[in-house]
């Protein structure tokens, strides 16, 4: 039997790749590279739209870092591919967008077990499938997992832009990561008080692309503009991207705001700036991001943009296996489901094959249970709830530790050392 998966994103790569390593045969669809999303470009699969950042690697003190460690202990492709082209990000886990896509791509098409079919899918099979379409499914599809999901929601998902580096104004900026780790991963680049009040003053006046209609609703916060941001308050930046704690220069001096620009390539040549999606008009965006002392000529490589995102309203149409309760045999996986972030939707679909493995052999699918990320996750898509919103990995969807403990640093250890040994159990007992 041959199984389909939908969608070559980081979900649909990790759903083949987990499914084609246990032996079955699968076929992956995706329109790449005969046509493009409004956001792609790149022929490859598993291409990284906003930032290159897969977030922070701290396994112990970070939910998105423990959930890293989680999917490796499951094989995962995305992890595999993040290993062979990381690029310095200090405790954060970035790569080199080029060479992240490429090597999934060849592994997935090297693959004995995977067959790769360039054509648009306009509707939902009813049979073995995994549908991993992302936040940019095709019109005709979205219409389609409409009428099976009972409506579809729309949330913002914006990129920040990129820079040169040789157009930064190393006089105005320096080296170096928050608390001094990591050594010179990052461009700091300060402001004080006035510089910032000004740039701020003119970030919120500034233009913004028109939105279409249905893309006007609340904006989701792990994905929100700078500019939307910076709105709520004239200091509302300083205690979020532009945050100046635990960063100073050579001479030990402090800033009033930071804004930190991290490598968007290995060999060091383009810069993001760290936080900074937003959705203001390219000219705008020059304008008034070239206000930070450091970017004054900043040449700027790649505008922000921002895209529609699409997710389906998944606890009152998914089971906790991501299997759809009209049809068990149908799973869904990726952003589409409601699980935001780039390592969450790869997760997703490492999960979402697993279950759809055990099914097809005739055993009931194990959930992860919510001691780990994985399993916190699989509750959060299948949890009842009258406001459904995407969600990151984060210690506070976990269970809580069976023991009190005051310190933070001690109790995110002992919650990871938890999930660890259950992903572990969980593992051996498939």
């Amino acid at each position: 039997m041959k199984i389909k998966v939908i969608g070559a994103g980081l979900a649909g790569c990790e759903a083949a790749y987990c499914l084609a390593e246990k032996g079955v045969e699968v076929e992956l669809y995706d329109i790449k590279p005969k046509s493009f999303t409004p956001a792609h470009s790149d022929k490859n699969f598993g291409e990284l739209v906003c930032s290159n950042s897969l977030k922070s690697n701290d396994i112990y003190g970070n939910a998105c870092g423990l959930l890293k460690e989680e999917m490796r202990i499951l094989g995962s492709l995305t992890m595999q591919a993040a290993e062979v082209s990381c690029v310095p990000a200090g405790g954060a886990l970035a790569v080199e967008r080029e060479g992240f896509a490429s090597f999934i791509t060849q592994k997935i098409k090297a693959h004995k077990n995977i067959k790769v079919i360039c054509e648009e899918v306009t509707a939902v099979p009813d049979d073995w499938c995994i549908v991993a379409t992302g936040p940019l499914t095709t019109d005709v599809l979205s219409e389609n997992i409409r009428s099976i999901c009972g409506g579809e929601l729309h949330f913002y998902d914006a990129s920040a832009p990129i820079v040169s580096r040789e157009s930064i104004d190393f006089d105005k900026c320096f080296y170096g990561d928050r608390y001094g780790k990591g050594g010179d991963d990052y461009i700091n680049c300060p402001m004080n008080k006035e510089e910032y009040e000004s740039f701020v003053s003119s970030l919120v006046s500034a233009e913004r692309v028109i939105l279409h209609d249905f893309e006007k609703s609340e904006i989701f916060e792990g994905c929100m503009p700078v500019e939307v941001l910076a709105s709520r308050g004239k200091d509302s930046l300083r205690f979020a991207m532009l945050k100046p704690v635990g960063l100073t220069d050579k001479d030990g001096n402090k800033f009033y705001a930071v804004l930190q620009l991290r490598k968007e390539n290995t060999a060091g040549t383009a810069y993001n700036l760290v936080g900074f999606q937003t959705n203001l008009k390219w000219g705008e965006q020059k304008r008034v991001f070239s206000m930070i002392p450091a970017l004054n000529n900043a040449d700027f490589l790649r505008y922000g943009v921002m895209h529609r995102n699409t997710f389906i309203n998944s606890p009152t149409c998914l089971n906790a296996d991501f299997s759809l309760k009209a049809n068990g045999k149908v799973f869904f996986a990726g952003q589409i489901t409601g699980v935001e972030g780039y390592v969450e939707s790869a997760a997703s679909g490492i999960i979402s094959a697993i279950h759809l493995y055990e099914k097809l052999n005739g055993r009931q699918p194990k959930i992860p249970d919510n001691t780990t990320v994985l399993g916190a996750l699989s509750a959060h898509i299948s949890g009842a709830t009258d406001n459904f919103q995407p969600m990151n990995a984060n210690f506070g969807i976990l269970k809580p530790a069976e023991i009190k403990i005051r310190d933070k640093k001690q109790r995110y250890a002992y919650l990871a050392e938890r999930a660890l040994k259950s992903i572990r159990e969980y593992k051996e007992n498939l």
